[in-house]
């Protein structure tokens, strides 16, 4: 289906119907129809009461962290008020709110940037619900949510999302899950915001499209990482699937900026940028502010798990920031010999590197061992799935010119299969390179670590799934251990604007994917170019991934569509990936 959305203003807050192109208010009427878009009238204006201070809901309404028996709200005060403001907010279990079953105030100040989170309890499990907020006769957009079912439960529907770099394009990715009806949860695997300033990582359109990272630097200050985030909610198709589903989430790098690990970043420069622990306090704190999640009293320690019922627990990790070694550097690993493959292999199978953390591997642990859910899902950040390529490839992609291109050792592969005594010299020394891991900051950079993972998953006989993002790209992998023992599958989501491999590699998509899919083992599916989606369907015969991609996030008309669906099948006898 193709939708015609007019485009927005890159600051604009909520926006009255009138304003919202033909698509848009097509979608608006849609929602209409289920309660949601109560009270957007009511959003702009003021108060007649000259006790009550004015205020807007210009970053929409959000929920998450779904439980049984309660979840968590959301929603932020655009006001100029000076004191503390009282929110009442109301859930109900019809969109015109004739039944409330919950209901409460809360308190909206300065210090928490003017946002408001509840988390409205005494909800039944597996139920839909809506919610309001309200400051006086101000009211809020309805939200959608719904809690997490117990016992018997037949099917579990998650939208997965990752990199959603704003000056990068539109939220038609986001725009196209939220027209869905069917979600129990959406999941967010981080990379929500992206620190730079402008001009900075993918913003050759910004410009154009009118989306222009705020504030104009790179994000450092408590007051930056804030306005960062009000840019973002500003979007009407992030506040759009905020409004229809419950989220969880966790955080990856760029909500700290580049390559974040437990001591520093790619992108921090301590000299003069301050104190590392400075920067992870403050974007930690501001992501606990604007993101509805359950906060506790350490706010870097965001793994935690949900049960939907007896056929799925999902394990949300930090793979980023609370346990993670530093990352090695390929550039260690050369010399005047040129490249030591023992030396990398070595450092990466060191025992002592850390990616969960101990505490949080423990967690995890005892979690898993917990569990009776016919799947365990994993949601993190980073690819699982060994993703060892050929160090010819991996070296022209790092410094052109120094290796071969996906393209031309797949050639020289297949004349090595197909007549050996043809080959030259040169050839023969470019098949004799190790196949070495392509990113050193996902799983492949941490192996004891993974073994850990998967040696628990497999000594407790579950039937493991890995979600991941990150990449910018769509994968599907056999997970195995060091052995080779088949343990489980990765799906990975695209991204939702970020750039993948297509501005990497100057291959044809289709054949970059084919050459993939052939040189690593365990890799069933890939797609290097396109943004989208993962769709997780769960039942107790199966869970299935289906990849949802827009041809484009440059315009407000975009296509959407499906790709070739994959799943996994549970027992010892599956657990890899098989075609539907």
């Amino acid at each position: 289906m193709t939708h015609d959305i007019r485009p927005q203003p890159a600051l604009a807050g909520a926006q009255p119907l009138a304003e919202i192109g033909t698509g848009r208010r097509s979608f608006i009427r849609g929602l209409a129809a289920a309660g949601l878009a109560t009270g957007l009238a009511a959003c702009g204006g003021g108060s007649d009461d000259p006790a009550v201070p004015s205020v807007a809901y210009n970053h929409g309404v959000a929920s998450g962290d779904p439980l049984a028996d309660r979840v968590i709200l959301w929603t932020r005060l655009s006001t100029v008020a000076t004191e503390p403001v009282t929110v009442r907010w109301t859930v109900a279990s019809d969109a015109a709110f004739a039944t409330v079953v919950a209901s409460g105030e809360a308190r909206a100040e300065a210090s928490r940037d003017w946002t408001v989170k509840v988390d409205a309890a005494g909800l039944q499990p597996g139920t839909r619900y809506f919610y309001r907020f309200a400051v006086g006769a101000q009211v809020s957009p309805v939200g959608r949510t719904r809690t997490l079912p117990t016992g018997s439960v037949s099917q579990v529907r998650l939208a997965v999302f990752s990199c959603s770099n704003y000056p990068a394009g539109y939220f038609n990715v986001y725009a196209e899950a939220a027209r869905r009806d069917d979600l129990d949860a959406t999941v967010h695997l981080g990379d929500y915001i992206y620190e730079y300033a402008q001009g900075g990582y993918a913003s050759a359109t910004a410009q154009a499209l009118g989306r222009l990272s705020d504030p104009a630097n790179e994000i450092l200050s408590l007051a930056d990482y804030r306005r960062r985030y009000a840019q973002y909610r500003s979007d009407a198709d992030l506040q759009a699937l905020h409004a229809a589903a419950p989220m969880i989430a966790v955080w990856d790098d760029h909500e700290f900026t580049n390559d974040a690990w437990r001591d520093g970043a790619e992108n921090h420069q301590p000299a003069t940028e301050g104190p590392w622990a400075t920067r992870r306090a403050t974007a930690s704190q501001v992501w606990h502010e604007w993101m509805p999640v359950r906060s506790g009293a350490d706010l870097l320690q965001i793994d935690r798990s949900f049960d939907f019922g007896n056929l799925l627990s999902l394990h949300m990790l930090d793979t980023r920031v609370a346990g993670r070694d530093q990352q090695l550097d390929y550039a260690a690993f050369f010399g005047s010999s040129g490249f030591n493959a023992a030396g990398l292999t070595a450092a990466v199978a060191n025992p002592s590197r850390q990616l969960l953390g101990a505490g949080q591997t423990q967690r995890l642990q005892q979690r898993l061992t917990a569990s009776t859910a016919t799947w365990q899902v994993l949601g993190q950040q980073v690819l699982m799935g060994r993703m060892n390529i050929p160090a010819p490839i991996l070296f022209e992609a790092l410094n052109p010119g120094t290796g071969v291109s996906v393209a031309a050792y797949s050639a020289i592969a297949t004349k090595a299969a197909t007549n050996p005594a043809s080959l030259t010299a040169g050839e023969r020394a470019i098949l004799a390179q190790p196949a070495i891991p392509y990113n050193l900051d996902a799983w492949d950079g941490y192996a004891a670590a993974r073994e850990t993972v998967l040696g628990t998953a497999r000594s407790l006989n579950k039937n493991l799934v890995v979600l991941a993002g990150d990449t910018h790209n769509a994968w599907a992998s056999d997970l195995l251990d060091a052995a080779g023992n088949r343990v489980g599958v990765e799906f990975a989501t695209s991204s939702v604007t970020s750039p993948g491999f297509e501005s990497i590699f100057p291959d044809n998509p289709a054949t970059l994917a084919a050459s993939l899919t052939q040189l690593i083992g365990p890799l069933e599916y890939c797609d290097t170019a396109r943004r989208g989606y993962l769709l997780i369907t769960a039942d107790a015969s199966q869970c299935r991934a289906d990849w949802v991609y827009v041809n484009t996030v440059t315009s407000r008309t975009y296509a959407a569509s499906t790709d070739r669906p994959l799943r996994v099948l549970p027992g010892a006898t599956g657990r890899r990936v098989v075609a539907v």
